[in-house]
């Protein structure tokens, strides 16, 4: 396995790649690696030749007092996991890489990310489609795999896909979860004990609100109300419980098939998001 942390030495290395016609599979991360990023890496290894991991904690896509300095950094103990996954590359660059002094280029969408995360963390989807373009521009992957957990990062990076023209194909791999629902994610690790017994009510809610609508139950003030009754509990903070339409990310009124059911919900200082799709779990 090859690492690289210049933009120089592994455009170099797929090109290189390219010319010998292998596909190139692109899982971006920042690091703190877990079963949910890794099972990304396996889809990329069964549909591409070459698999690139990104490990990059971007500072632009945190907000004021949100959990940039404290994110979880340990490149050595990621790099093994992705050799362990037969990973050909990974990438580890250095902020001043990736924005170079005097940087003034961002990209922006308008319409996608004013809702949900959007709203409550200005600014974060900018910072997250800047690098992410960044990145498809060094890696020039063949392939991006992405978890369904973060289900409005990935409606919005596929329209700039199809809005900037980027030759890549999206892939959606569906949200792994611990043995009790509760989604992987790196900020687990921040909850105590206590908070930990409690966040799986989460994934426990939201399969309360699709029997619900399994059983007939369509209008979402009565699902909203159920969810909002198992989200109890001390020192949690409900940021939002919104029913948007995959496609426009618009609030909508009734559950139909496509309709999102995203959930955002503060466990002390940790952040904790999910979701589900309708009728199913997983992304169609």
């Amino acid at each position: 396995m090859k690492i690289f942390d210049s933009i120089v030495d592994i455009r170099s290395f797929i090109k290189a790649a390219k010319v010998e016609g292998l596909s190139i599979g692109f899982v971006p991360t920042m690091g703190a690696l877990h079963e949910g990023h890794l099972a990304l890496v396996r889809e990329s290894k069964g549909n591409t030749d070459i698999t690139v991991v990104s490990i990059f904690v971007n500072p632009t896509q945190f907000g004021p007092n949100e959990d940039y300095e404290k994110y979880q950094r340990n490149l050595e103990q990621d790099s093994q996991l992705c050799d362990v996954e037969g990973v050909d590359v990974v990438f580890a660059p250095a902020v001043t890489e990736m924005y170079p002094a005097k940087d003034s280029v961002v990209v922006k969408e308008s319409a996608l990310s004013k809702n949900l995360c959007g709203r409550t963390r200005p600014g974060h989807f900018s910072g997250v489609l800047t690098v992410v373009a960044k990145l498809f521009n060094i890696i020039d992957p063949d392939m991006a795999f992405f978890g369904q957990k973060d289900a409005q990062q990935v409606r919005i990076i596929e329209q700039m896909i199809r809005d900037l023209n980027f030759d890549i194909e999206l892939k959606v791999v569906p949200t792994v979860r611990e043995y009790d629902g509760l989604a992987l994610s790196s900020r687990n690790s921040y909850l105590t004990a206590e908070q930990r017994v409690w966040a799986p009510r989460i994934y426990e809610g939201m399969q309360k609100v699709l029997s619900l609508y399994k059983a007939g139950e369509k209008d979402v003030s009565i699902l909203r109300q159920a969810l909002e009754a198992v989200l109890t509990g001390n020192d949690v903070e409900v940021d939002y419980i919104e029913f948007v339409d995959w496609k426009s990310f618009e609030s909508v009124d009734t559950v139909n098939d496509g309709t999102l059911l995203a959930v955002a919900v503060r466990v002390g200082d940790t952040r904790l998001i999910d979701n589900i799709m309708f009728p199913s779990l997983s992304f169609s």
